[in-house]
């Protein structure tokens, strides 16, 4: 039974931090007035660059670099597109996703690949801790990085001017904008950072939890780290909490059958992450004070 439990507590740690990277960057480009459906793309992109960079450059590490700098390549696509051409978040974010499936799965076909791994960094005694020790501290040490992401993700936005105007962007355009704050420029800062924190998310999926590429493999998360956000109703620990629940949930779908659950329909399970999205989006997209000016397009002189 405590093995059962410690399989699943370790897969749930691994989608948590996969969850938990884009969901973080999602946050912050949503505080600034941006709903980026293109999260989706730029994970898979991110989990394309690592495992091409890995394989191409014989470093994981430098695998990793790579799926940020892809990350950061289809924002800066979204940012110009929504920020500099006022076309529609929407549109762009599901044409972008679309895009980098294609391209993603054109490569994988054309190109081989020998992807790297990196290593698990293992905490004395704190590894040894029943149930949760293997699995929280003793990971792949990408996982970690997400013990400081939380605090430094609240620490940008709560506690710099650049945060301050970030979030201004997204209450009151208008305002920032007769403050002398440059709001175009904000939202796709925003965007950047959320490109940069959803490529590493790709990244840790691809040399981290799996050590390999396959077509499709971000399989919906971003959307799923998108309802996160709205789970969390634009709060940051309610947005880590919207992480770990789904992360939970996507866990449950891969170890139950593992552990010996298989009364269970395969379907069913496989839905059960994005049946969960669904129910939380009825349910909270109502409640939760979303910014202000959320998906609202902003022109200079027209409000």
């Amino acid at each position: 039974m405590i093995d059962d439990i410690s399989t699943i507590m370790d897969s749930t740690i691994r989608l948590v931090n996969l969850l938990m990277f884009a969901a973080l960057g999602e946050y912050v480009a949503e505080r600034a007035g941006t709903i980026n459906i293109s999260l989706e793309g730029m994970m898979l992109g991110g989990a394309y660059g690592a495992a091409i960079g890995s394989s191409e450059l014989g470093s994981p590490v430098a695998g990793i670099f790579c799926g940020m700098a892809v990350g950061l390549l289809v924002a800066t696509a979204q940012a110009h597109l929504s920020h500099n051409l006022n076309a529609n978040q929407f549109v762009v974010g599901l044409a972008l996703s679309a895009l980098i499936l294609g391209l993603t799965t054109f490569f994988f076909i054309e190109i081989d690949m020998a992807v790297g791994r990196i290593g698990t960094l293992e905490i004395p005694l704190l590894s040894e801790i029943p149930i949760l020790g293997k699995a929280v501290f003793s990971q792949r040490w990408l996982g970690y990085f997400t013990f400081a992401l939380i605090p430094f993700v609240w620490w940008l936005l709560q506690r710099t001017t650049w945060g301050l105007e970030v979030r201004s962007v997204g209450e009151n355009p208008a305002a920032a904008d007769a403050s002398g704050v440059p709001v175009l420029a904000r939202r796709r800062q925003a965007i950047y950072l959320c490109g940069i924190l959803a490529g590493l998310s790709g990244a840790y999926l691809s040399v981290s939890v799996v050590g390999s590429f396959s077509q499709n493999m971000t399989a919906g998360k971003g959307f799923i780290a998108i309802a996160a956000v709205l789970f969390g109703g634009w709060r940051l620990w309610g947005v880590v909490a919207g992480a770990a629940l789904f992360g939970l949930a996507d866990a449950l779908r891969i170890a139950l059958p593992a552990v010996g659950v298989q009364n269970i329909p395969g379907p069913l399970l496989d839905s059960f992450p994005f049946v969960l999205a669904l129910a939380v989006l009825l349910v909270f997209a109502t409640r939760a004070r979303k910014p202000a000016a959320l998906a609202e397009p902003f022109v200079r002189g027209g409000g």
